[in-house]
């Protein structure tokens, strides 16, 4: 964390750099003798100037580096000779590759900005953010990709609200890279179609078994079991305080009831999507009872499986026992920077988490379902 901190501090006082160098030229310069020379500081703050200044910024840099460079040749005795022309004409030149390499970097960092673009609309379009609310129920939602500038990965939730009650999905696909963010794409499009038309959770969930096992076959897997995916499957009825459940190999969902967190664990575990061929047969439904003002948290593995610096996996349970949590949105951030602190802002995997709180009569809006 200590040397985290440092970093940022460094960063954000970065373009600093190249008027230090150059004030680190001129007391070389002045504090050594006249047949030591301080050329390569000089060059040094003009090439530090191209990837962390404007071009008007680099080309300040290089002026303001031939200047006080010829005022220290003044200042030493030097007038017109071959080592003043020479070392003069190579900041000159340094000067035009820094404002050349600026330009460039400037366009790549266009193109990779117009990349992140892309990839968020592409998040937006795969994986939109959940209602706020659907009747008594309240839902936030957080996506995280391992890699810091990537919008989109392996890991997936959708919240649909069907004539068969609140249906909900979170996910992990086995894999990295396109391959898994196509899988993500084919399991939410069939997870919010299958959601409207299946009128049992286990239908539901069976025909998710044969979009994913369909999926893997079409892009080439070498083996059936290649691909495959983990997620735990969640009705609401529209009556009723409780919840119906189905885990095919996913980390077990936390329930919140007052200060109180457990797993839901399945009453029989699951293979993942994707892998009937092992013959496991079909999927268990828990039902759980889910009161008013108690919160249900769907994560995918990135939570549990985050590290600090001893290698010690963070622990939900132990760490949020004995807390409160009015809103799915006061859970989520809480969790977050409690999760962060614990790995001290390092990412190793994607994280997605889902919340769904049921609210109390009296904190329902008059228009509630």
């Amino acid at each position: 964390m200590a040397r985290l901190g440092v970093w940022k501090w460094v960063g954000k006082r970065s373009r600093l750099l190249p008027a230090v160098l150059l004030l680190l030229a001129v007391l070389t310069d002045l504090a050594t003798p006249r047949t030591v020379s301080a050329a390569a500081l000089y060059a040094a703050a003009i090439l530090t100037a191209a990837p962390l200044l404007s071009l008007r910024g680099t080309i300040l840099t290089g002026v303001s580096a031939f200047v006080l460079d010829w005022a220290m040749f003044g200042y030493f005795g030097y007038h017109q000779s071959p080592i003043e022309f020479s070392e003069l004409a190579m900041v000159a030149t340094v000067t035009l590759i820094a404002a050349f390499l600026n330009r460039l970097l400037h366009h790549r960092k266009m193109q990779l900005q117009a990349v992140r673009d892309i990839a968020t609309a592409a998040q937006h379009a795969v994986l939109p953010r959940p209602p706020e609310r659907v009747g008594p129920l309240r839902f936030a939602a957080h996506y995280e990709a391992a890699q810091t500038d990537a919008q989109i990965g392996g890991d997936l939730y959708a919240v649909v609200d069907t004539p068969f009650g609140v249906r909900c999905v979170i996910g992990d696909v086995r894999g990295k890279g396109m391959g898994a963010v196509r899988a993500v794409a084919v399991c939410i499009g069939t997870f919010r179609e299958a959601a409207l038309q299946e009128p049992s959770l286990a239908g539901l969930v069976e025909r998710m078994e044969r979009a994913v096992a369909l999926d893997a076959r079409q892009a080439g897997s070498v083996s059936e079991l290649e691909g495959f995916i983990t997620g735990v499957f969640v009705e609401f009825p529209q009556r009723g305080n409780e919840f119906r459940l189905v885990n095919r190999g996913h980390p077990a969902p936390l329930l919140f009831v007052g200060d109180t967190v457990r797993y839901v664990e399945p009453s029989r575990p699951g293979l993942p999507l994707g892998l009937a061929a092992l013959g496991a047969g079909p999927g268990c439904v828990d039902t759980v009872t889910f009161p008013e003002g108690a919160s249900l948290l769907l994560y995918t593995d990135g939570l549990t499986e985050a590290r600090d610096d001893t290698d010690t996996f963070y622990d939900p349970i132990g760490r949020f026992t004995g807390h409160r949590y009015p809103s799915p949105d006061a859970l989520v951030d809480a969790l977050l920077a409690d999760v962060h602190g614990h790995t001290g802002g390092r990412r190793a995997d994607d994280m997605a988490l889902l919340a769904i709180t049921r609210t109390p009569k009296s904190a329902r809006p008059t228009s509630a379902r």
